[in-house]
Order: structure tokens, then sequence, then C-alpha cells
């Protein structure tokens, strides 16, 4: 890179966006960072524009606005507040980069944003894509100008360098692939998870479980909305359908395994039998720095591997039976261009019950089946952000129905 790149980044106060700063602090002639953005936490979002001296700060909620503003007193920066402060400084602050770490289906419209201002979109915000899905691939201006942050799509696209696949949304891997002829020698997409804090339970086992229990990730320290996903594998089922897009790569081909250890992040086999891996720590350094660098890399991210001491990694498949996320999520997303946008509206409604205490652990996969089932679903042609939006609206409302009718009944109130 010769030039700083200019980087805005959406969801500064998160794990993500925070990991960022810390990787563009270690680079500073590589990054300037023009814009942050956070949804409430006020005091971070202060002490990061103090350090980084952004040209836009923006905060969602408009409560904290005031305190931010008191705590920018004498920067010179500008000051964005409100529901669409994202998607302004996504569209205006002149970024090279846009990094959305935001959470949840929010993200929708700042990923669409930036992609129309011709920024290059570090895409940590997976709901945007999979919820939008033809929107996002649409909107989209040149071939590479999306570059995955999750770190099991980071390593897809790592390694897919391996060998020829002309196809797809995603950075283009190899530097000689100017055309998108859509050639491919891939047979399959293989990501990895964890198997999260309940690897090995049963269906019967998974029903007691505590909110408590479900946010003991046994790798990552992440949010409750993802900490949970993770837990019921529900991230993993977005991150199947969002690679399945991102890659144009048909969803049977696109399958999970279970690596406890999450040293290997992702496998690419290719048509001849090879299989590629891209392997390093279980951490999100080296995703986060690629998708800012992208195609360099930044020396000295993380630390290596230490291959001098054994170590053993263990594979074992998915228990659909028990974790049906993955192959509802599969479903959906064959099923027309909403059921992804109202699988992921209803599993978000129905963790937050879990974690107020309404609604049991495998009840939040149970309530997202049974809204999908009443979807009747938008055609491609038919879905615009309208439609999109509104489907969300509705399963919301529908999974909010349905969780407050489970209740009443569990509670013995007559309605």
């Amino acid at each position: 890179m010769s030039l700083p790149r200019r980087v805005a980044i959406l969801g500064s106060t998160g794990s993500i966006g925070i990991q960022a700063l810390e990787v563009i602090a270690a680079h500073p002639e590589s990054f300037r960072v023009v814009a942050l953005c956070a949804g409430t936490n006020a005091a971070l979002l202060a002490e990061q524009a103090r350090t980084f001296q952004p040209e836009l700060v923006g905060i969602r909620d408009d409560s904290a606005a005031a305190i931010l503003a008191e705590q920018l007193s004498g920067l010179d920066s500008e000051l964005i507040t409100g529901s669409e402060s994202a998607e302004h400084i996504a569209a205006h602050s002149d970024a090279d980069v846009v990094l959305n770490a935001i959470t949840g289906s929010i993200g929708l419209k700042p990923t669409l944003s930036a992609l129309r201002s011709g920024a290059t979109l570090a895409l940590a915000n997976k709901e945007s894509l999979v919820v939008g899905g033809s929107l996002v691939q649409q909107a989209v201006q040149r071939p590479g100008q999306i570059v995955p942050v999750d770190s099991e799509h980071s390593a897809l696209a790592q390694a897919l360098a391996s060998g020829r696949h002309q196809r797809g949304i995603c950075a283009v891997p190899v530097a000689d692939q100017e055309e998108l002829s859509g050639e491919t020698e891939v047979a399959k997409l293989i990501l990895t998870a964890s198997g999260g804090p309940f690897r090995g339970w049963d269906a019967q086992d998974l029903a007691a479980v505590t909110p408590e229990q479900a946010l003991k990730h046994p790798n990552f320290a992440m949010g409750l909305m993802v900490t949970t996903n993770s837990a019921t594998m529900v991230n993993k089922a977005l991150e199947v359908v969002e690679a399945h897009l991102l890659f144009d790569v048909p969803l049977d081909r696109v399958e999970t395994v279970i690596h406890p250890q999450q040293y290997i992040h992702s496998l690419v086999e290719f048509h001849d039998g090879s299989t590629i891996a891209q392997a390093g720590p279980p951490r999100m350094l080296v995703p986060i720095a690629l998708g800012l660098s992208w195609p360099d890399r930044l020396p000295q991210v993380d630390y290596p591997m230490d291959w001098s001491h054994p170590m053993s990694w263990d594979f074992e498949p998915l228990d659909h039976s028990a974790f049906p996320a993955v192959q509802l999520a599969k479903q959906a997303a064959a099923s027309s261009a909403t059921h992804m946008a109202v699988y992921n509206a209803a599993n978000e409604q129905a963790v937050g019950a879990f974690h107020t205490g309404r609604l049991g652990f495998t009840g939040i996969l149970a309530t997202v089946e049974q809204v999908l089932a009443q979807h009747t679903g938008v055609p491609e042609s038919e879905a615009d952000l309208e439609a999109v939006l509104g489907a969300e609206e509705w399963a919301r409302q529908s999974a909010e129905a349905l969780i407050a009718q489970s209740w009443a009944a569990s509670s013995g109130v007559v309605r």
C-alpha cells in the first residue's frame, strides 16, 4: 500500500471495531481513521475519537448524543447522530475502506451505502448480506469490492487463491483473474465451527440450558447476540448462507465441520481431490487486518502458531438433529428472496426472549421454524429494500406473538 488508506469503522466500540483500531494503531503508516460510529457507548467512542481524531463521529442512540457531544468538545470532528448515522457515514466519509462491524440486520443500509459510495467494504456484518441477498449483490460496483472479515470467510478467500474460481462478489483472490467468466475448480466450501459450549449435547439436554450457560463460548469473547447464536449454531447457519452469496457456490456444496480448537478457520476442496486449509490462532486480528489491507498482508499482525510444541486437532460432523439451524437456513435461503430476512429477524426476537426468561433455549429455533412456515415469501424480482424490511418487521411481530402465546401457556395464563 502506497498512501495511507482512509478507513471508516461502523461499530467501533464492539469487539471487531476495537481490534481493528488496535491493528490501525500498530500500522499508522498504512491507515488514517476518518470516521467512527457506534450504537450507545458514548464514553468509549469519545475516547477513540480523541485518540484517532476522525473527521466524522456518529452515534445511533439519541440519548447518548448529548453526552458524546460534551465529551468531544474541542475536537475538530463533525458529530452525526440518530438511527441513520452509520448509513450517513458510510455514504459521506470519503473512505477508501468501510469496515461494517455492526451486529444485526440494522447493518444492511450502511452496507448498501458503503457499496454505492465506491469504497471497499470490509464486511464483518454478515446479517446485512444474508438478509439483503440480491440487494447487496446488485449494489457491488466492481469485483473484489467486498472483503470478508469473518474468520471463516477470510479463510475461504485465502484458500481460494490456490485454485481458479472466477465467480462471486467477494475479493478475487488471484491477481490475473480480470474477468469473472464463471469458471471454477471448487468442489466444496467447508466452514469450521467450534461446536460452542454445548458440543456433544443432545436435544433433550439442550432444553434446560440457561442464558448464563449459553454465553460461555469456549474460544471467543463476543456480544450477547453473536455468542447465543454460536451456542444455537445460528451463527454458523448465517455464515453458510454468507459463503454461498459471497463466492457463488451452491448451498448443497457449502458444508460445516466441528473443529473445537478452531485453529483451522475454513477449507476449500477442489475438484481434483485436494483440500486447502487456512490455519492460524483462534483470534480475529489477521482477518480484520486483511479486511483493511487486502490484497496486501501487514507485517506482525498476530503471533503465529508455535510448531515446536505438540498439539492435536479434532474434527467431527455437526449433529443436525440437536442443532437444526444450518439445515433450516439452507431451506430458507432456497425458498425465496425474503425467507432469510425472516429467519434472522425471528431469531433475533427469540434470542431476546430467551435472555429475558420468556423462552427456553430450544424454543429459539422452534420459533424461527414456525415463523418461516407462515411466510409466503417474495420473488427475487420484487425483493426491493422495502420488501426485505417489511418481511423483517412481519417476522418480528409473528415471532413475538408466538413467544407470548408460549409464555402464557407455560405460565398457566388463559387468554
